[in-house]
């Protein structure tokens, strides 16, 4: 059976979308993703601050720059994330192993209040809650959002994260 909106298309859909990257210019990669989203995916509506932070998974490895940004688009959840693969390859991501330094990572947190769960794709993503490099950003963005499957809000999901690792303000430190 086929979640709702996961091959219906919508005429508007938002969706927050985490950036991450911890090799070469980590701000322009940013930059540039946000550049392509736009161009290709639908208007970004609204930025989080940009925070350095400790890597997750893999610690031997330089710190990562992470953003969450909030979208507007008419694409559907599948085709979202085949444009974010799309984005990743033409900024120059190659595979590398699970949680290892990326030029640029993109990751579909939420697709309206859609719970959608298939080999290809899982969203709510399925790590927002047990990090504090998604939910910091997250919650400059939409504090009490309503995660569609844990009933709790962004806010209250980065209070009762038990994530240790350092997330600080890019440039404020």
């Amino acid at each position: 059976m086929k979640e709702y909106g996961i091959d219906k298309k919508l005429e508007i859909n938002y969706s927050f979308i985490g950036l991450g990257s911890n090799i070469e210019s980590r701000k322009e990669n940013l930059t540039n993703a946000c550049q392509y989203i736009n161009k290709h995916i639908g208007n970004i509506i609204n930025f989080s601050k940009i925070y350095e932070t400790e890597p997750w998974g893999e610690k031997n490895q330089k710190k990562f720059l992470n953003q969450v940004i909030k979208i507007k688009t008419k694409l559907t959840p599948l085709k979202l994330l085949k444009k974010c693969k799309e984005i990743e390859i033409k900024l120059g991501r190659v595979s590398c192993k699970k949680w290892g330094q990326r030029l640029i990572d993109l990751d579909i947190l939420y697709f309206n209040n859609n719970i959608i769960s298939t080999n290809k794709l899982i969203i709510p993503h399925q790590y927002i809650h047990k990090r504090k490099f998604v939910l910091t950003p997250l919650n400059d963005l939409d504090k009490d959002y309503l995660h569609p499957t844990l009933k709790l809000s962004n806010n209250a999901l980065l209070k009762k994260c038990n994530d240790k690792k350092s997330v600080i303000e890019y440039g404020m430190e």
